[in-house]
């Protein structure tokens, strides 16, 4: 897509664009209101700052836009909403063993129960054992630093849809 489509398509248009980013409503909303965009670096700028300061809700929101890492059933029921922009992020997944499957299923429930939010990572080019030992690695975190590191990994996916998306054309 080019920048000027974007800048000039219908709210309604722009707003599944945005969403294909990133499913937080507060912040699609706040980056069909920023247009029209000079550049590509002035959306990437608008994207982050539409980001920042947002309600904890809105960051859940957001992670709940996601499939589970690993989780096959998880990936074809999310990526149904996200999949012009999503496609293929988790692709190193399927190339995993069982055990490293099994491993990682189980990482996502122990996280999912003590943060209250899915494990949030950017997968592109991870591997699922690399994806993995992510998981375990920030475990042991509080919530609080948990939230800021999801919502770090949110904000390095939304950035690179949005490339993918200007890079369309």
């Amino acid at each position: 897509m080019i920048l000027e489509d974007l800048n000039q398509l219908p709210a309604a248009e722009a707003n599944h664009t945005f969403m294909q980013c990133c499913t937080s409503s507060t912040w699609v909303n706040k980056m069909v209101a920023a247009r029209p965009f000079s550049s590509a670096l002035a959306i990437k700028k608008a994207a982050d700052d539409a980001w920042q300061g947002l309600a904890e809700q809105d960051y859940f929101e957001a992670f709940e836009g996601h499939p589970k890492i690993g989780d096959v059933n998880s990936l074809r029921a999310k990526y149904a909403n996200t999949k012009e922009l999503a496609g293929n992020e988790q692709g190193l997944v399927k190339e995993a063993n069982d055990e490293v499957l099994k491993v990682l299923s189980q990482g996502n429930a122990d996280y999912e129960a003590k943060f209250g939010f899915i494990f949030i990572v950017c997968a592109t080019g991870k591997s699922a054992k690399q994806m993995s030992d992510l998981l375990q690695a920030r475990l042991p975190n509080n919530k609080a630093q948990e939230l800021i590191n999801a919502a770090e990994e949110q904000r390095k996916i939304f950035q690179l849809r949005i490339d993918k998306a200007l890079a369309e054309a």
